[in-house]
């Protein structure tokens, strides 16, 4: 019985030492814990995304890491203020400048003492409901590019908090009568803004902002047609790239939200660039201009100066009655 114990026993000792020398075999005599693991750098690489599983219906959820996120991120974070806050500063300087070299643009005659109708209520009132939605846009919008660097520091992190809440939705509530007072302006005014000859020769004599020549224009000048074809254009990029961050990811995935707010953000900066120079000639840069939509009239000799073709065809049609023989004129003030 003992002798019959001893060989069990051995025999299962020759049987665990095998064991163990095929489990040793077949171990590698050093682990690397990175051997089989997919580096991350090589899925950035390899993939526009990398995404997991989920258990909720919304799949966008399981993102983990978007490798264009980067790209975003140094765009609105590095590239966007460097572009708007040159854009910005760059208008502001050349309108100094121009102010400093050329002064202002004054009504060559002086003033008539007569006025004529320019704009009507309507036209003046959906002007201003426009400005005023645009002023609020654009300081809640520059809010989100420059406010931690130049508001943040000022009010502290509270104030700047509840201030950055209340402007997201001064922002979006402001962009819907701003689009309304677009529209309506570009249905009014789309045929006074269409090129013609006179626009052409309007640029090619500097628009009488450059030396004391009178341009010959209709109702709107070279430069304000083009204007409004720009302003027109841009509230079309603005407010189409709206649309997908005001319901963010009903329209488009991660990567098209990126997109709609690169967009919106440099037509925004370009925007406002835009209406700076218009603020500019329109009040300070041109004397008697604030007055057509102040009181939707202008001096005579004002619209005789600027818009002598729109002034002519009044006269042909009746609207605007010539002015008596003998008129005399007073110094502009």
């Amino acid at each position: 019985m003992i002798r019959l114990r001893l060989v069990i026993a051995a025999i299962a000792v020759v049987l665990l030492a095998a064991g163990m020398t095929q489990v040793g075999a077949q171990q590698p005599s050093s682990v690397d814990p990175n051997a089989s693991a997919v580096q991350e750098q090589q899925l950035l690489q390899q993939l526009n995304r990398i995404q997991g599983l989920g258990s909720i219906p919304d799949t966008r959820s399981y993102v983990i890491e978007q490798p264009m996120g980067r790209v975003w991120r140094q765009f609105h974070e590095v590239w966007l203020r460097w572009i708007g806050g040159g854009i910005i500063f760059g208008v502001v300087a050349l309108m100094t400048m121009f102010f400093l070299i050329r002064g202002r643009v004054r009504i060559a005659g002086g003033l008539s003492g007569r006025t004529v109708v320019r704009f009507t209520s309507f036209e003046r009132f959906t002007h201003w409901m426009t400005a005023t939605s645009f002023v609020i846009l654009a300081v809640t919008g520059l809010n989100i590019t420059f406010g931690k660097e130049l508001v943040l520091p000022l009010i502290g992190a509270a104030a700047f908090s509840r201030w950055s809440i209340m402007a997201k939705y001064a922002h979006d509530f402001s962009s819907f009568p701003f689009v309304f007072g677009v529209a309506t302006l570009f249905v009014m005014w789309i045929k006074d803004n269409f090129p013609t000859a006179a626009d052409i020769q309007w640029f090619k004599d500097g628009g009488g902002m450059i030396g004391d020549k009178h341009v010959p224009a209709w109702k709107f000048n070279g430069g304000q047609k083009l204007q409004f074809w720009l302003a027109c254009l841009c509230t079309i990029a603005a407010a189409g790239s709206g649309l997908f961050l005001l319901f963010p990811f009903y329209l488009t995935n991660i990567f098209g939200m990126q997109i709609a707010q690169g967009i919106h953000a440099l037509t925004a900066v370009g925007f406002v660039g835009l209406i700076l120079a218009h603020i500019y000639i329109g009040s300070v840069g041109m004397e008697g201009g604030f007055h057509a939509m102040a009181t939707g009239e202008v001096d005579l000799n004002w619209i005789k100066q600027h818009h002598s073709l729109w002034l002519e065809q009044e006269f042909g049609q009746g609207r605007t009655a010539p002015p008596p023989a003998g008129a005399t004129t007073r110094p502009a003030s």
